[in-house]
């Protein structure tokens, strides 16, 4: 079974929340993005987006945007975020692997070296923001032949294109929560309740909700309406505000312990 199915299925046995923490790898650098996964491990995290850094993100919003800018500074490539999966592997990390990634970089890589390496550093799903569902039939096609999920994105939008979406998607559908770009909010659209409540009507599978959720309240909440919770820019953030610490050989532990502490709250939620 998937990892993601596994996660998914073991939290709904149990009723618990799936919590999903996005990074972007390479924020500071590759090694420490190792680190990091551990504490997500540690802090109870269930699955985890790889975010690959990228130039031109159109779904992200200026969080993300940085941690982006920094990663590429250090010239981090897809190859290096796939590699990291890897390395956090082989010291025995569990947790399920989402690449989240923009087309070009996989078109520039190639589908053959790109499911190679997915395989070779287990990565078990993909998240492709700019690949809409009319354009996506070759690669869920491969993603299905290579036991790799491709999981949809899906907006605020009309039941009929819903239902569009979600009749071929794998692993969970992820719900965006906001209209917008990413990044933390204190507001989300009025009708959010509504829009998750249509897409669980056009699927059997787990539904997360993700694009602004930021604060324990904000997990608690949706966390009573959907089976998972994604968050990025709040993670990212804290990331960020770390990296003195990380940066220091004498705080480098309490940078990583402020990072797992806030997943930790999030979790506790």
């Amino acid at each position: 079974m998937n990892r993601i199915d596994e996660a998914f299925r073991k939290n709904r046995e149990t009723g618990a929340l799936t919590l999903i923490p996005f990074i972007t790898v390479g924020d500071p650098d590759l090694g420490t993005s190792v680190e990091i996964l551990r504490q997500l491990e540690l802090a109870g995290a269930d699955i985890v987006e790889l975010g690959v850094p990228y130039s031109d993100p159109l779904a992200d919003g200026p969080v993300i945007q940085e941690s982006s800018s920094r990663a590429l500074r250090h010239k981090v490539s897809i190859v290096d975020c796939m590699q990291v999966a890897g390395q956090a592997r082989a010291q025995g990390i569990e947790l399920p692997f989402i690449l989240f990634t923009y087309y070009n970089p996989v078109l520039r890589l190639g589908f053959d070296r790109f499911f190679q390496l997915m395989a070779d550093n287990d990565i078990q799903g993909a998240i492709i923001p700019d690949l809409p569902v009319e354009e996506n039939e070759e690669v869920r096609a491969l993603c299905e032949s290579h036991g790799v999920h491709l999981i949809p994105l899906v907006a605020p939008t009309s039941k009929e294109r819903i239902r569009r979406i979600t009749e071929t998607a794998q692993g969970f559908v992820y719900c965006v929560s906001s209209l917008g770009v990413t990044g933390t909010r204190t507001q989300f659209f009025s009708g959010v309740e509504e829009f998750i409540a249509d897409v669980k009507q056009s699927t059997q599978l787990p539904v997360a909700v993700g694009f602004g959720i930021s604060s324990r309240e904000q997990v608690g909440r949706f966390g009573s309406i959907c089976d998972g919770v994604v968050v990025g820019s709040a993670i990212v953030r804290t990331i960020g505000e770390a990296i003195p610490l990380l940066g220091q050989a004498d705080t480098r532990e309490q940078g990583l312990q402020q990072i797992r502490g806030f997943v930790q709250e999030l979790k506790q939620a």
